[in-house]
């Protein structure tokens, strides 16, 4: 049976994918990689290696995408094609280090005044006050807790996009045209470095594909996967 390995992004839980399980399943079994115990990228591939099929398709949102490009590096004869969601190989300033270190979470903006309310900039900006989905992202962040965001912010994302060149697999490349926290350029160039990918772009949607576009996201990666022969 096919196997899909899932890798969320900072401070997600498993209920990122909640909305795509129904299409998901039916292209295999589906496992969660563990990103929440680990400070660095390796640490999180070797984990979430340590529990994975011996072979499997792997998806990885945002953050997870910087685990995935580590994790097919690190056992590429396990990886029979990988998948990047609205991600980047770019490497981080010490300030966005900094950033996350201090708090911010993605999607939260600073409040503008006392009891200003803050928007979800990781939403389409149509959405950025949808109370469901504001609801669900504040849900698993405070699942995760302080402890995780801790150990996720400590992260040292590197450039790699001189790694891609490296990834020889069928890869998946989706960038978000409304995605107000990763620049839409960083996504795109990530597949100009990938020897054997594919880009698609998700209209209407902002960073938070998973939430916001869950059936047309497990579309693409259902033909993918298929065209592919993964």
């Amino acid at each position: 049976m096919r196997s899909l390995v899932l890798l969320p992004g900072f401070m997600c839980d498993r209920d990122l994918w909640t909305d795509m399980v129904p299409d998901l399943a039916r292209l295999g079994a589906l496992h969660y990689g563990n990103v929440y115990e680990d400070d660095t990228l390796e640490g999180m591939a070797r984990r979430v290696l340590d529990s994975a099929p011996e072979r499997f398709a792997l998806v990885g949102f945002s953050m997870g995408g910087f685990v995935a490009r580590v994790l097919t590096l690190m056992a590429p004869e396990r990886v029979r094609g990988v998948a990047f969601i609205a991600s980047s190989a770019r490497g981080y300033s010490d300030e966005e280090t900094a950033r996350r270190k201090a708090g911010y979470r993605p999607g939260d903006q600073p409040p503008r005044a006392a009891g200003a309310v803050s928007t979800a900039t990781g939403l389409h900006p149509d959405r950025e006050k949808d109370p469901v989905l504001l609801d669900r992202l504040r849900g698993m962040q405070r699942r995760l807790g302080p402890e995780v965001r801790k150990r996720q912010a400590a992260l040292v994302r590197r450039d790699g996009y001189a790694d891609l060149e490296r990834i020889a697999c069928h890869a998946l490349v989706v960038a978000c045209r409304q995605d107000r926290l990763r620049d839409f350029t960083e996504t795109e160039r990530m597949a100009k470095h990938l020897p054997h990918a594919r880009f698609e772009v998700l209209e209407d949607c902002g960073h938070m594909a998973p939430l916001e576009r869950p059936r047309e996201l497990a579309g693409l990666l259902a033909d993918w996967i298929r065209r592919e022969g993964l």
